[in-house]
Order: structure tokens, then C-alpha cells, then sequence
């Protein structure tokens, strides 16, 4: 099994991709800490994480966009299991507005958990990590095409990846591989929520949606010693939904 003995963190890890990302972690041999905004949301996703196979498995709330509670978080993982070996950032909030109705306020609500928390978990993993150790940053197709109403979301989500960029070279003399993964259409709630699917503003052929565990599967190879020479790397897994013209 490709990550015995070693402890992935997983935020946004009671659900959806980050729930589907913990589980294959834990088929796959390693130790898993999810952080997740709600200690209930926690509670239920611990069990399948234990059954998925995880030798052990530790969650804690933890607003993402609160570098204290980030580390916090951290110190926790490290006091149970004395390392840490993978960091995946997928906690992510989207909201729908036109541009002339968003705020500022609007905007540091989403720029501090999918831009912030994902630097906050990436400082961490900076000052904890051993040689070796792999962060996986979950961003989207929207920073490479988007939709009306999610600016900021897609903003941030481009931000991300600037932000892989500036890691993965300054992680690299420290033996810390950073990538990232541009998640399409996925059959979670944030994509059938979304208001632009909802009203038919944005049309999405089945055929073009992905399975959460499809994004698990790409994350998880980008974390393993099978990719130990993808350093700084961007992958759109869209099942080529961006090649339609």
C-alpha cells in the first residue's frame, strides 16, 4: 500500500471530494486527519473513513479561513500521530452574485477560505513537513474558463493556483512536492445547489459529470511516490468538458 505509516490531512474532509479523498487515503494504508468546519459533519464522516481501511483516523473542526484555528488543527494531527506526510486543500466556498451586487465583505468571505486557508495549510506543511512530504491543492476549471455570478470564486480558484506555482518552488529545496488538480463537473451538492445549474444558465450534459471519487483517485496519485517527479503541475480532470467548443 502506497502510504503505510504515513498521515494525510484532508480539509474539507466530511464530505464530497475531500470525503471521497480521506477514504481512498485510508484503502490505501495511511493514517487520516479530516478538518471540517462542523464537528457533527466530523462525527458522521469518521466511521467510513475507518471502515474505507485507515489504521487510525482523527478529525477536528477547524475554520480553514482562522490561521489559528489552522494551527491548531496541525498541532493536533501532529501530538496523535508525530508526522505529516500529505497535505490536501480542498475546503471551498462558492456563492452566487452579480458583480454589481458583491461587496467586500462578500468577497474576503470567499477569498479567506479557498485562497487563505489553502496558504494557511500550506505554511504549516512548510514548517512540519519532512523531505518527501506532497500538498495537493483542489482548484477548479473556473480559473481557467467560469460562468456568470462566481467572481470571486473563480478569482480565488485562479489564485490557487498562482499560489502552486510560488509553492512548489520554494518547496522543492525542501523535498516538498506541490500540485494541483482543476476538478470539473462533479456529482457533489455545490455543483446541483448551484443556482446558474438550477435556472439552466450554465447546462450540463451528464455525460460530462465526474464522481467525486474520479477527483480522489487524481489527488492521491499526485500524493504518492508515482508521481515523484510532478512538481508545480496544474491537472484538469473535466472528463474534457473544456474541449468543447
Amino acid at each position: 500500500m502506497r502510504f503505510q505509516d504515513k498521515v494525510a490531512l484532508v480539509t474539507g474532509g466530511a464530505s464530497g471530494i475531500g470525503l471521497a479523498t480521506a477514504k481512498r487515503f485510508a484503502s490505501e494504508g495511511a493514517r487520516v486527519v479530516i478538518v471540517d468546519l462542523k464537528q457533527e459533519n466530523l462525527d458522521k464522516a469518521l466511521p467510513e473513513i475507518k471502515a474505507a481501511g485507515a489504521p487510525d483516523v482523527w478529525g477536528c473542526a477547524c475554520d480553514v479561513s482562522d490561521e489559528k484555528h489552522v494551527e491548531t488543527a496541525v498541532q493536533g494531527a501532529l501530538a496523535r500521530f508525530e508526522r505529516l506526510d500529505v497535505v490536501v486543500n480542498n475546503a471551498g466556498l462558492m456563492q452566487f452574485k452579480p458583480l454589481e451586487e458583491l461587496t467586500g465583505e462578500d468577497w474576503l468571505r470567499v477569498l479567506n477560505v479557498d485562497l487563505l486557508g489553502t496558504f494557511y495549510f500550506t505554511k504549516q506543511a512548510f514548517l512540519h513537513m519532512k523531505p518527501g512530504g506532497t500538498i495537493v491543492n483542489v482548484s477548479s476549471i473556473h480559473a481557467i474558463e467560469t460562468s456568470p455570478l462566481v467572481a470571486p470564486y473563480a478569482a480565488a480558484k485562479a489564485a490557487v493556483l498562482s499560489l502552486t506555482r510560488s509553492a512548489s518552488l520554494e518547496g522543492k529545496p525542501k523535498g516538498i512536492r506541490v500540485n494541483a488538480v482543476l476538478p470539473g463537473a462533479i456529482d457533489t451538492p455545490m455543483l446541483w445547489e448551484n443556482p446558474n445549474i438550477k435556472s439552466g444558465v450554465e447546462k450540463i450534459d451528464r455525460a460530462d459529470v465526474g464522481k467525486a471519487e474520479d477527483i480522489a483517485a487524481t489527488i492521491v496519485y499526485l500524493a504518492s511516490t508515482d508521481a515523484a517527479f510532478v512538481q508545480g503541475a496544474e491537472l484538469r480532470v473535466d472528463g474534457g468538458r473544456l474541449d468543447q467548443l
